[in-house]
Formats: C-alpha cells, structure tokens, sequence
C-alpha cells in the first residue's frame, strides 16, 4: 500500500505518520489550514514530513473555515478548560471537519495514485465529535468507493478508531514517535496550556500509559482534577 495520512502535527497523528512509515507504506502528509487559533500544529505536521522525508501539502481552507461558524476553534470563543468528557467541550466541534478533510484528502490520493488514506480518530474521541465514530468512517469510506468507482481504488485506514489515546501512546513509543514535537493544545500559546480538552486529553493519556510525557505545560497539574486524578499515581516522575 501507499498511504497518505492526514496530519494535524498532534500527538495522534504525528504517532500514526510513524508508524505507517515504519511499515513502510507511508507516502505523504497533508494538512489543513482552516483559520483554526492553534494552527501552529501545521509546523509540527510539517517538521514530522521532513523527519520522514515525505511530501507534505497544505491545503488552505480557510475561506470554508470562515464558513463553519459557532466553534472555539475558528471563532472568538473561549476555549474551554476540562476533560473531553465534558458537554462544555461541545463547542470545539467545527461542523463537517472530517468530511471535509477527508474528502479532499481522497481527492489527493486518488490524483497521486495512493491507495489509502490515513486519519488518527480514535476511541476518546467518540463522546464528542460524530465526525469521528465508526459509524462515520465506515459510512465514508463507503460513500468514497462510489465516488472513486472506476477511477481509483483508495481505502479509508482507522487503526486507532477502536483504541485510546494511552493506545496511541504505546503503539507511538514502538514507533519512535517524537512526542515533544508533536502539538495538542486547542489555545495555540507558547506551551501547552495544560487546561483544555486536548491538554488534559493527551496528558491523562502518558499517565495511563506509564510513559514520561515530555510535553511542558502552562498548568502541568490541572489534569488531575479534571480526570479525578489522586496526586501521587504516577508511575513515572512528571516532567515541567
């Protein structure tokens, strides 16, 4: 197979790039600019292609961004702090993202002569964003073989969609996934902030899987009162 996969620059599909590449199947990155405040995701996106020396295409959105009103992510709104777990985090959702992304990326695939596309929706990720459930995935990859019929054999690949983000970490630790370069936090500042969804997300996650996370954070301990977290637990020592 060659596989194009989807790249934010975040911890999950960062990991997901290594591990197709170790396969040895990976064949580009692509990324999306949709106006999104933590966009500086790309340029870890962009670093992880030149680690792997794959082509990596940035497709400006933006003007759909525009478009997709109502979220944190593309408008003046508050990023919420807390656990995705949350209906506070409702308001990160950009409505049809997915779809969007990876219609497009099936489009790149198909003209590249790919034969599947890669995206890092996992299982943590179901409670909150629909775009991001087997059903959908399924459904799309279905909708996508009609729409390619004749013209290019190209299939959706979920390996995470089942697993968790502690998954993702251990399956990335086997890769050798460079988690330090890789960029979660839904506020774009200079660290992490350690308090959105996405931060306490990926922070939990290390610590379930019993490896150092190497991320610094504005706030390194906020997750644990979000998760109900008792100080103490970790089974490796926290890094600043």
């Amino acid at each position: 197979m060659k596989t194009l996969v989807i790249c934010s620059g975040g911890l999950d599909s960062v990991s997901l790039a290594h591990i197709i590449a170790a396969q040895g199947e990976l064949s580009r990155l692509v990324s999306f600019d949709y106006d999104q405040r933590h966009k500086k995701e790309v340029e870890f996106a962009a670093a992880a292609a030149r680690r792997l020396h794959v082509p990596h295409h940035i497709v400006d959105i933006r003007s759909i961004g525009a478009s997709l009103t109502g979220s944190a992510l593309t408008d003046d709104i508050d990023v919420p702090d807390g656990h995705y777990a949350e209906d506070t985090m409702k308001v990160t959702v950009v409505p049809n993202r997915n779809a969007i992304m990876l219609s497009i990326a099936y489009g790149i695939a198909a003209a590249k002569g790919d034969t599947g596309v890669a995206t890092a929706v996992h299982g943590g990720d179901h409670f909150i964003y629909p775009d991001c459930r087997p059903a959908f995935t399924e459904a799309f990859d279905t909708m996508q073989c009609a729409a390619l019929d004749g013209y290019a054999d190209v299939s959706l690949v979920t390996p995470f969609v089942h697993k968790t983000k502690a998954d993702i970490v251990t399956e990335g630790v086997a890769a050798n996934t460079p988690f330090a370069d890789t960029w979660s936090c839904y506020k774009g500042g200079t660290h992490h902030c350690g308090r959105c969804g996405t931060c306490v997300e990926r922070r939990e996650a290390f610590h379930l899987a019993g490896i150092t996370d190497p991320t610094q954070y504005e706030d390194p301990d906020f997750w644990r009162a979000a998760t109900g977290t008792a100080t103490g637990t970790d089974s490796h020592q926290e890094t600043a």
